[in-house]
């Protein structure tokens, strides 16, 4: 398999590193809220048929294991595997219990995504007995903010749950969707993920697609996305840990010299170290990135993961367009694939290569901020 020897060199992080490869699944597109910025379609309820049944879901995780297994094999790979389980919100399925001991069964760490308002104290405790390895809620800012951006009464029932899952022993993560809706008020985001006592505190960028579309103008220019991460990234206080996924603030952290991001491990995930799978079975590069490689009722695993066309662009620096396609740092960076796809459509090119519009990688902040205000006019 040529792409998986290739991604082994892109990833290589020294000789003894475990290769992470995660599977991001929405079990179900059911939510019971209607959050602004969300990049799934508007839609009310899933039609009947759509989710995977939890056999179609049990013979998925199967041949997930299987083919990580073979590849650790034929390639001598470390894999460090995982599922990233969320929706819409996962919690409304009744059997997520059961999904999620079938993938621990299978030797998979677990993480749930969720907006913790109906989180109790027995759910709490289920998550736990079932093998969940940690919860991430997600949080906008205090509760005037939240509330503006999630739905009215979402934050107290957030809040409510984040005590049931801390109280049940799990670790916790608050997650923060960064635009110009919330961005001034993260410093209270700190003080509060310090007093609810969560253990992490997490950063990502909005994504302008589906409902979160007609937020465009609220995406925050790159001088601003670079201040932000600067900040939040050089706190260091006992408790609690500052994370972010996003590939562009990871960059932070690489001295800068011409080699740099050569051989270090990091980046988009998107089509290099996991897949989404959809509520009915639609794999994608990303839970944002909504490109179509296949379904997983119909395909395989393993020969969407070899031979999508898709995926080989993803993994091709000469594919790439703009200042991605020509950064020193693309191996450990290559910008939000989804982030660059959504506002290439605002712009009527619809590109998943294009350049990502917030990066702020060796760029002047005032000459960026300039350039990227008036395409939104």
């Amino acid at each position: 398999m040529k792409q998986l020897k290739e991604l082994e060199e892109l990833e290589a992080a020294g000789p003894a590193a475990k290769y992470d490869f995660f599977v991001q699944w929405h079990l179900t597109e059911r939510c019971n809220l209607r959050c602004r910025h969300c990049y799934q379609a508007d839609r009310k309820e899933t039609p009947a048929g759509v989710d995977l049944s939890l056999k179609e879901i049990g013979r998925v995780i199967a041949e997930i294991s299987d083919t990580l297994g073979s590849w650790a094999k034929n390639y001598q790979m470390d894999f460090s595997p995982s599922f990233n389980i969320t929706g819409g919100e996962p919690l409304l399925r009744a059997d997520l219990f059961d999904i999620i001991s079938e993938a621990r069964a299978q030797g998979f760490d677990v993480f749930v995504l969720t907006n913790g308002t109906i989180i109790n104290r027995q759910r709490a405790r289920a998550l736990v007995n079932a093998g969940v390895r940690a919860v991430q809620v997600s949080v906008e800012g205090p509760e005037e903010v939240h509330d503006s951006i999630r739905g009215r009464g979402s934050f107290s029932q957030a809040m409510w749950g984040v005590k049931n899952l801390l109280g049940a022993g799990l670790t916790v993560t608050l997650n923060s969707t960064l635009s110009s809706l919330n961005a001034g008020r993260m410093p209270e985001m700190v003080s509060l993920a310090l007093g609810m006592g969560v253990q992490r505190l997490g950063f990502s960028r909005l994504v302008p697609y589906g409902r979160g579309s007609g937020l465009i103008r609220e995406m925050l220019p790159s001088g601003q996305v670079k201040k932000l991460y600067e900040t939040l990234l050089s706190l260091e206080i006992d408790g609690l840990e500052i994370v972010t996924g996003d590939p562009v603030a990871s960059q932070m952290s690489i001295k800068n010299h011409p080699d740099a991001g050569c051989t270090a491990a990091g980046g988009c995930a998107a089509g290099i170290s996991g897949f989404t799978i959809l509520a009915d079975g639609a794999i994608t590069p990303c839970r944002r990135l909504p490109l179509p490689l296949g379904n997983i009722r119909t395909d395989s695993i393993r020969q969407v993961w070899a031979t999508s066309t898709v995926l080989g662009a993803l993994r091709d620096k000469s594919r790439y367009g703009g200042r991605c396609g020509t950064c020193r740092r693309w191996a450990t960076c290559r910008g939000c694939r989804a982030i660059a796809y959504a506002y290439s459509m605002s712009r009527g090119e619809a590109d998943f290569l294009s350049e990502d519009p917030q990066c702020f990688i060796e760029q002047d902040e005032e000459t960026e901020t300039a350039k990227f205000l008036p395409s939104l006019k």
